[in-house]
Order: C-alpha cells, then sequence, then structure tokens
C-alpha cells in the first residue's frame, strides 16, 4: 500500500507542485521500507530490534529536515500548487493510511519497533487530513501559503516521532535483557 502510494504521490506532486504532497509521498516510501525492516526484525532480540528503531529514527529526522528545506526553496520560488489535485490524492492517501492505521492500532504500546511503526502510520493520517486542508486553503487564498504551513506541521511530525522513538529505543538497548540478548 505504502509503495504504490509514493508513486502516485510523487507523480501528482511533481505535476501539481504541492511540498506537502512531495513531502507525503516520500513519508510513504520511506513507511514502505520501515515496515519491511520492522517485520524484519520481528523475531529477534530486543537489541535487534530497539537498534532497527534507532536507524528508522534518523530516517524520521531526515525526512523532516528535507520537508523543510524542500519547503524553504517553494517559499523562495512563490510556488502555488494545485488545489484539485492536492485535494483529491490527499484524500485516497488519507484512505490508504487510514486502512494500515486499523491494522497497527493494536501495536501501538509495543516495543521501540513497533510503536515507530504506529507513529508512522498515525502522522500519516494526520498529514494527510493536513493536506486536504491545504487544498482547500490553497484553493481559496490563491497562494502556497496553506501548502508550506502543511509541510511545516509534516516536519514536525517527522522531528518530534524521530525523537520519541530515538529516546525510547535507547532506554531499551539500556535494558540487561537487551545486553543478555547479544552474547547469546
Amino acid at each position: 500500500v505504502n509503495a504504490l502510494m509514493f508513486v502516485v504521490e510523487i507523480g501528482a506532486g511533481l505535476r501539481s507542485g504541492s511540498v506537502s504532497l512531495l513531502a507525503d509521498s516520500l513519508d510513504f516510501l520511506g513507511d514502505a521500507a520501515n515496515y519491511a525492516i520492522s517485520l524484519a526484525v520481528l523475531g529477534l532480540a530486543l537489541r535487534w530490534r530497539a537498534s532497527a528503531a534507532l536507524l528508522k529514527a534518523a530516517t524520521m529526522a531526515g525526512f523532516g529536515l528535507w520537508v523543510i528545506l524542500t519547503m524553504v526553496q517553494h517559499v523562495v520560488s512563490g510556488t502555488v500548487p494545485n488545489a484539485p489535485t492536492m485535494g483529491a490524492v490527499g484524500a485516497v492517501a488519507m484512505l490508504a493510511n487510514l486502512g494500515v492505521a486499523l491494522l497497527l492500532y493494536r501495536f501501538r504500546d509495543g516495543d521501540s519497533n513497533m510503536a515507530s511503526v504506529w507513529i508512522c502510520t498515525r502522522n500519516d493520517v494526520i498529514g494527510n487530513i493536513a493536506v486536504i486542508a491545504a487544498a482547500a486553503g490553497v484553493f481559496g487564498t490563491r497562494t502556497g501559503w496553506p501548502d508550506v504551513a502543511v509541510a511545516a506541521i509534516m516536519a514536525g511530525l517527522a522531528l518530534t516521532g524521530a525523537w520519541r522513538v530515538f529516546r525510547q529505543a535507547r532506554q531499551e538497548l539500556r535494558q540487561p535483557e537487551a545486553a543478555v540478548a547479544v552474547s547469546d
């Protein structure tokens, strides 16, 4: 679902000139990789799962920083995205993320590895709602500022999510069972 939505949104983001759709498309790509990593380490010792979560936290932080840089570029160039494309693709993306979120809801309080999957998906639904609102704002104002505002929110979600996963993973790596599991 996430890999397919990456392809859909990257094309729509480039065509429409929307930084929030571009941000969301890269987030879909990151989520597809995030889910693959999470599945790969699911049955491994806590140390491996926490280490994978650290990698995912770094990826989330990198995504947040990329969005900020792209947002600045759109502000400087005065980009005004195509609002109908933003709204339609944002709605499809929200439905896709809601479906995934429903599947992952029961894992939201698991270890850092599973929590990172839930946080990414939750952030995606929030981001999709914001993209739809930004499309309405772009349509109403005929400016790119609503798109930029949503991109800023998405960057903030990525950075705060990365920080939460990083803190939890570091805490798990300090647990005695994580150290024991490595020597097994």
